[in-house]
């Protein structure tokens, strides 16, 4: 992951903006409440944690990455405001890593697609929810609105940044979401270009 992205993270927040939909949506419906903790699992460039951290500035942020090039970027944007730290999604601990077992709100924006174990990721990030929080959830859906040459070229495309739309997220949050004693709601958005789902934990 270092080596894709040592010098591709130079350019990532500009080239990714044309087809990284639904960003700022997620941002918006996160909601936390003043003094939540919030998480961003995969935070990439920090692009989102910047943003997240500035509408939301009553909360506590943090991010992990197992890029630790991805990171040097994320540090540079959000400064001493957001604690970051590299790690697995598949693996991670939250009270090693931030002296925090558990969050108000996690989220994961377009990582799922690149994490191979990205069932494993689902279940960590919803382990490390707390009494009533949240998980949000957007990457690539099945382009079912739109031209099957459409979504045939993006596939191909996004094959070359190793990206694999996971188009049974909604069945797996579902399942991961009753063995932790959660609801998921899942929505397709963009004519189904993205999906964006929410696993509520119990309060």
């Amino acid at each position: 992951m270092d080596q894709t992205y040592r010098h591709q993270r130079l350019i990532y927040d500009l080239t990714r903006k044309y087809y990284l939909f639904g960003r700022d949506r997620l941002i918006a419906g996160l909601t936390p409440q003043e003094g939540s903790h919030v998480l961003e699992v995969a935070c990439g460039t920090g692009r989102n944690l910047k943003l997240a951290s500035r509408k939301y500035p009553h909360s506590a942020f943090y991010g992990l990455d197992i890029s630790t090039e991805m990171l040097t970027s994320a540090r540079h944007k959000t400064g001493d405001y957001v604690q970051l730290a590299q790690a697995d999604a598949c693996r991670f601990d939250g009270a090693r890593l931030f002296r925090r077992s558990k969050f108000d709100r996690i989220f994961i924006s377009y990582g799922l697609s690149m994490i191979p174990d990205w069932q494993a990721a689902l279940r960590m990030s919803c382990a490390h929810l707390a009494p009533g929080g949240q998980l949000h959830v957007l990457d690539f859906s099945d382009q079912v609105g739109w031209p099957r040459w459409f979504g045939q070229g993006l596939n191909r495309w996004l094959a070359n940044f190793h990206v694999t739309p996971r188009l049974d997220l909604s069945s797996a949050l579902e399942t991961v979401a009753a063995e932790t004693g959660g609801q998921a709601r899942c929505s397709q958005l963009f004519r189904g270009y993205s999906q964006y789902s929410i696993v509520h934990m119990p309060g």
